[in-house]
């Protein structure tokens, strides 16, 4: 089978690799579709982020959707042909966290196309993956695997949805706008949110983030003293999801944030100076956010359903054979939000 592979920064392949065959408990799917995020682009770009670098070649995906092509002994639920999400996520199942009721942060967890252990776990831009059965989440009649290959980002999107709380007639800002951003505006307006603000550095995103549903865009690299009146009286917004990563863009953020508000910090970024008096003062509370577990299938329900439309954000689709050209068009945000493989 063909694989996107990458070896070093700049350095991706499509390489042959053996098939597998599924185990017990397993089943083999027919890879359709693989959207890039912005992971799998820090990997091609600088070879890993953080402290998590490349330290052998690793097959790149964790967005992937396919229909089942073969079934390993014990899989009833399954049937061949039928298309299916992948939740990339593996938890132990046994860890304090696993049993504390938060996989998410599971101390052993296997996560696709993750190069945070070693051996690196394999990521799924490859013509076939064998995965857990529990993995592979049915999908319902007549969706498309293009559109299921946006559950893993919008499960990002619902895990933090449920950090900031209810959401019903709250005023919302989203900081950042690319996929998760986006997608961040699409499920507050979901969610019943009355007034939704994005802003990005960029004016291209922002159209996008119109078409998801937000009410008002503004490009801060073109005008930034836009959002100045939102901190008379003590802020405006009932919730931010900060998706940039910026220092600047959480500093606004807490300056227009109502007292009582909550922030959720979607972005990854490095280490930031927090106004700490201004977030005492205004007894705001700053959440993390990572990953998501049991938002995957409800992801998988919503998209299926066409509760939530992320179409606006697909951007191209390239065949695997193409995969250098798809991350270079990914990692250009001024032509693109979200490129997907075709295998």
């Amino acid at each position: 089978m063909r694989a996107v592979v990458i070896h070093a920064p700049k350095d991706l392949r499509v390489e042959d690799h053996a098939p597998a065959e599924p185990g017990p408990g397993q089943v083999r799917i027919r890879i359709r579709a693989g959207g890039i995020c912005g992971s799998d682009l820090h990997y091609y770009q600088h070879g890993g982020f953080g402290a998590v670098r490349l330290r052998e070649p690793m097959v790149l995906g964790h967005e992937v959707a396919g229909t089942v092509d073969a079934l390993g002994e014990g899989v009833s639920h399954l049937a061949l042909g039928a298309g299916v999400a992948i939740n990339p996520s593996l938890p132990c199942g046994a860890c304090r966290f696993c049993l504390g009721g938060q996989p998410n942060h599971c101390l052993d967890m296997r996560f696709y196309g993750s190069a945070m252990r070693l051996p690196h776990v394999q990521g799924g831009f490859a013509e076939t993956l064998v995965c857990e059965a529990a993995r592979a989440v049915a999908l319902p009649d007549g969706m498309d695997t293009t559109l299921a290959a946006f559950a893993e980002p919008l499960s990002v999107c619902l895990h933090a949805a449920k950090q900031a709380g209810p959401l019903m007639g709250a005023r919302v800002l989203v900081t950042g706008a690319g996929p998760i951003g986006t997608l961040a505006v699409a499920v507050a307006r979901h969610a019943g949110a009355r007034e939704i603000v994005v802003t990005d550095l960029l004016s291209t995103p922002l159209l996008t983030a119109r078409r998801m549903g937000a009410d008002r865009t503004v490009a801060v690299s073109e005008d930034p003293d836009a959002l100045r009146g939102y901190a008379v009286d003590k802020g405006h917004f009932d919730v931010v999801f900060e998706a940039s990563g910026s220092a600047a863009a959480l500093k606004t953020a807490i300056e227009v944030a109502r007292p009582g508000a909550t922030i959720v910090q979607l972005g990854l970024g490095g280490d930031v100076t927090l106004p700490l008096s201004a977030l005492v003062a205004k007894e705001i509370a700053l959440r993390g956010t990572f990953r998501f577990q049991e938002e995957f299938p409800l992801a998988v329900e919503l998209l299926g359903r066409g509760a939530i439309d992320p179409m606006p954000l697909l951007t191209a689709t390239l065949p695997a054979a193409e995969a250098v050209a798809a991350f270079e068009l990914a990692g250009d945000r001024s032509r693109a939000m979200k490129v997907q493989l075709a295998f």
